[in-house]
């Protein structure tokens, strides 16, 4: 007999907010059953629980970018938020965020690992056709997947597959991993993005998504609904991209009508906002991290005494107050603050001066010195969480000057490489997710250059670990390691908070990835 059951019931603790990915058991082995049904997101706006969904109208859509940063390859580097909230609605992928189960169908409708959690099978939705109208096949997904696979990040993408390992079977594809990963379906969720096979020209080549792209200029963007979408009916005639430089023209458009939904604008905006009749704040709280990130490999941070002395002389709580103006949450120099086994026993990181002074004195660091923070202006309050950072570490002798680069500069030239650098995720559902992207030794977006042969251990440990017992020490000591020696100063949680016209409704909640899946938005008339 087939049960279903959910991810927690079956694979354990510490897949996200919520039970994880729908799977059925034969016995105790772990087989799949059909992947739930997307449903709707929580509605928004003041009525909108009780309105039926109208047909129609054109959603205007301000996004950050700059022109000097865009890209058109759903497999590349998308610094700007206009371009991967235009890419998300062009493509599918695999897997996208869910709210419960946290990893919900998209381009594959079901999935089925193996015994031993290295051969997953993904089942690609019949009824699944490009904006052209051809089918979509498995050899088009394998094809799309080994090209990601090839890209700088592709094993960040897809961690622990090579291209070799990404076969077609029938209406499905294989993944085989070079170690038993039970978490391979939700580490799919971000640019899995398909093509067709043999795309030779990217730019503009059609998708699978809710909406197809009639134009594109200057990272500014018109997508026309896609009538044979196989997720479900789509409200929307359109959806009109633009791009803003700053938050505050982004907000400034919004509150004078020219476009109807100002998306993650930040805490400055919302502020202003607060106590206006005739705009909505929709907050998803928890929806992004800003982590400065201290190079450990060589360089000035590469003594885990000055990683702690920089953690122990930031104020958590004045840096909430002030960057994100109260919205948001300290930290604790853990990523994955969304996950359900997030180690709230381990005690909070406080301010302490002294003891910075001290940790610097021993490990014989140049104070005389003036050491470069970078930073970008990607998303509000990035650039303004470097300069308070800077005033505050003055304060335990160490001097801090505070660097801003174009994006496209940011992320091709400072991003892994530098000593000192801020950065920022729109994922924190899932400790494990981190681990595999960021934190193990041999992933290809270890922003810190960290190497640790006993997390690393710990992280194959819980991957590999199918009953929840069994797997919740593995990863409480995984998040352990990570508080006391990673290169990482986690210092708060920013909420996520767009501005929208009182029409719209059904926006998303869900934080990160979630937030751009307009596809069930509509207008009210």
């Amino acid at each position: 007999m087939v049960v279903s059951l959910t991810r927690r019931q079956l694979f354990g603790a510490g897949a996200g907010a919520g039970a994880g990915l729908l799977l059925a058991a034969c016995g105790s082995s772990p087989a799949s059953a059909p992947a739930p049904t997307p449903s709707a997101p929580a509605p928004s706006g003041s009525g909108a629980a009780a309105a039926t969904p109208a047909r129609g109208g054109v959603l205007r859509v301000g996004a950050l970018g700059k022109a000097s940063s865009t890209t058109r390859d759903p497999h590349g580097v998308q610094a700007n938020e206009s371009d991967y909230l235009i890419l998300s609605l062009v493509y599918d992928a695999l897997t996208v965020p869910g709210a419960s189960p946290n990893v919900a169908p998209r381009l594959a409708s079901a999935w089925e690992p193996s015994d031993d959690l290295k051969r997953w099978r993904f089942t690609i939705a019949e009824d699944a056709t490009f904006h052209d109208g051809s089918p979509v096949t498995a050899e088009d997904v394998v094809w799309s997947l080994r090209r990601l696979r090839a890209t700088p990040s592709g094993s960040a993408r897809l961690p622990g597959i090579e291209a070799g390992a990404i076969k077609a079977d029938g209406g499905a594809v294989v993944l085989t991993s070079s170690y038993a990963n039970s978490e391979l379906p939700l580490l799919l969720r971000l640019t899995t993005f398909v093509l067709k096979k043999d795309t030779a020209t990217v730019a503009g080549s059609p998708g699978t998504g809710p909406f197809r792209l009639e134009s594109f200029r200057n990272g500014n963007a018109r997508l026309v609904r896609n009538d044979r979408w196989h997720g479900g009916e789509v409200a929307l005639d359109a959806v009109e991209v633009q791009m803003f430089e700053s938050p505050q023209a982004m907000a400034n458009a919004m509150l004078t009508g020219q476009i109807d939904l100002a998306s993650n604008v930040g805490a400055v905006a919302a502020r202003t906002a607060e106590g206006r009749g005739d705009v909505q704040i929709v907050r998803r709280p928890n929806d992004m991290s800003m982590p400065i990130v201290m190079r450990t490999a060589d360089g000035p941070f590469a003594d885990e005494r000055v990683r702690q002395a920089v953690r122990l002389a930031v104020d958590r709580e004045a840096m909430v107050k002030q960057v994100l103006s109260g919205y948001g949450a300290v930290a604790n120099d853990i990523l994955g603050t969304g996950d359900p086994d997030y180690a709230k026993d381990i005690p909070q990181r406080t301010r302490d001066l002294a003891q910075a002074k001290r940790l610097l004195g021993q490990a014989g660091l140049d104070l005389s010195m003036t050491y470069e923070l970078f930073t970008t202006e990607d998303i509000p309050g990035l650039a303004e969480s470097a300069t308070l950072f800077a005033t505050q570490v003055r304060e335990a002798g160490l001097n801090i000057r505070v660097v801003k680069q174009d994006p496209g500069v940011f992320w091709d030239k400072t991003w892994l490489k530098a000593p000192l650098y801020t950065t920022y995720w729109g994922t924190n559902d899932s400790v494990v997710f981190f681990a595999g992207k960021t934190l193990s030794s041999d992933a290809a977006q270890n922003e810190a250059a960290w190497k640790d042969d006993a997390f690393d251990r710990t992280y194959l440990k819980a991957v590999g670990t199918v009953d929840a017992a069994e797997r919740a020490p593995y990863l409480r000591e995984m998040q352990r390691i990570e508080h006391e020696r990673s290169g990482y100063l986690l210092w708060g949680m920013a909420d996520g908070l767009d501005l929208a016209s009182p029409k719209v409704r059904d926006l998303p909640t869900l934080p990160g990835y979630g937030r751009v899946q307009l596809e069930r938005a509509w207008l009210a008339t």
